[in-house]
């Protein structure tokens, strides 16, 4: 009785810590109370009523993205704004913060390694809303920071198709990477703002002056984010892609048991990840192994010790695609089976003497190669 109670808390203990919180929260998303801009929390995020479509004859290469925005830490991280294009899966810009710095991520094609990234330090170091601007075209990318140049590098692979696709703001389109922090304008152009440009913008928006008309050369899209309420960003440009505040946190095209090689990441994060999802299952394996092997009523019980986390696994993870919170993938269903199957090899060669392990437990040789194998 004792075994089976701590079974079911194991097996309980594992259901709550893969799909808490059960449920998509409360999107943290909400209008300033003294002045224009919107605040993200930590599960926030807004995205366009429609896809951009850029149109080549306008610009050809040539784009032009500013971004006035502030984050609530400037040592920490997430996603602020990225172009999701859904059929393939692919985002051809995306802005996330990497502690003070920020970091541009262009991926055109499904595979993590095919992405391309330009990392600017020592973006956000002030607490004060801070004016990014990148621009882009046949002379390279240019990065400035209140009207300031900081960066320019050879990068002529970005066109304004960068810009195709649904905008996503405060989170990553495809899994859950939220950003908190407060954003009081977005810009898009389908040109190369000049310097002049660039300083002339910073200064209009530091004195409070309106920016240029909506219906200037090459504008596609100027959020100023002054509704102050409703749950609609208007974009004065084009209605078409304003910016819709959902009730409920979302994550726009949540994957589905996603592949090992599309969710590796090399970094610390993963394997962390990695290591807490193997250890994770190793109680179930140990447990329900014992308990399968002391009743001396089921055959095989290695194996089915570790079909069972197998299947404990495969209905978190199916659970998990409903979840924008969670992550649906294959790398958890691995790892969490090999964790199950630890703790079977745990339980038979007693790695753990201080527990009463001393019965005698009925051992066939189906047992010793399921586990072997």
């Amino acid at each position: 009785m004792l075994l089976r109670t701590i079974c079911a808390v194991v097996l309980l203990g594992i259901l709550v810590a893969g799909l808490w919180p059960f449920h998509a929260p409360k999107n943290e998303v909400n209008w300033l109370s003294y002045g224009d801009g919107l605040f993200f929390g930590k599960h926030g995020s807004i995205v366009s009523a429609g896809p951009f479509k850029p149109h080549a004859s306008q610009g050809g290469n040539s784009g032009s993205l500013e971004m006035w925005l502030k984050p609530s830490r400037v040592d920490s991280g997430g996603m602020i704004l990225a172009f999701y294009q859904p059929e393939s899966r692919a985002a051809p810009l995306a802005l996330r913060q990497y502690h003070t710095g920020l970091v541009i991520e262009r991926n055109f094609k499904e595979r993590f390694d095919e992405k391309a990234e330009i990392y600017i330090g020592d973006v956000f170091t002030t607490q004060k809303p801070v004016l990014v601007t990148i621009t882009f075209g046949n002379v390279g990318t240019s990065i400035y920071v209140d009207g300031v140049l900081v960066k320019s590098v050879e990068d002529r692979d970005i066109s304004n198709r960068a810009f195709e696709g649904q905008l996503v703001v405060g989170n990553g389109p495809s899994t859950s990477y939220s950003w908190s922090g407060l954003v009081k304008g977005i810009a898009v152009y389908e040109r190369t703002l000049s310097p002049a440009e660039v300083s002339m913008s910073f200064v209009n928006r530091t004195n409070g002056s309106q920016p240029a008309s909506p219906g200037a050369e090459g504008v596609v899209a100027r959020y100023l984010f002054d509704e102050g309420k409703g749950n609609v960003v208007h974009n004065q440009a084009d209605s078409a892609t304003d910016l819709l505040i959902p009730k409920r946190f979302f994550v726009l095209r949540e994957p589905f048991l996603e592949r090992p090689w599309d969710e590796f990441r090399p970094g610390w994060r993963y394997w962390k990840n990695v290591g807490i999802n193997i250890a994770g299952f190793i109680p179930l394996g140990f447990f329900f192994y014992s308990y399968f092997s002391l009743s001396g009523k089921i055959k095989g019980a290695a194996a089915k010790t570790i079909v069972l986390g197998f299947a404990v696994s495969l209905t978190i993870e199916v659970l998990q695609a409903f979840l924008p919170t969670r992550d649906s993938g294959m790398t958890d269903l691995i790892t969490n089976t090999l964790g199950t199957a630890i703790g079977v090899i745990a339980f038979r060669h007693n790695w753990f003497p201080t527990l009463p392990l001393d019965a005698k437990l009925p051992i066939d040789d189906s047992n010793i190669a399921a586990v072997t194998r």
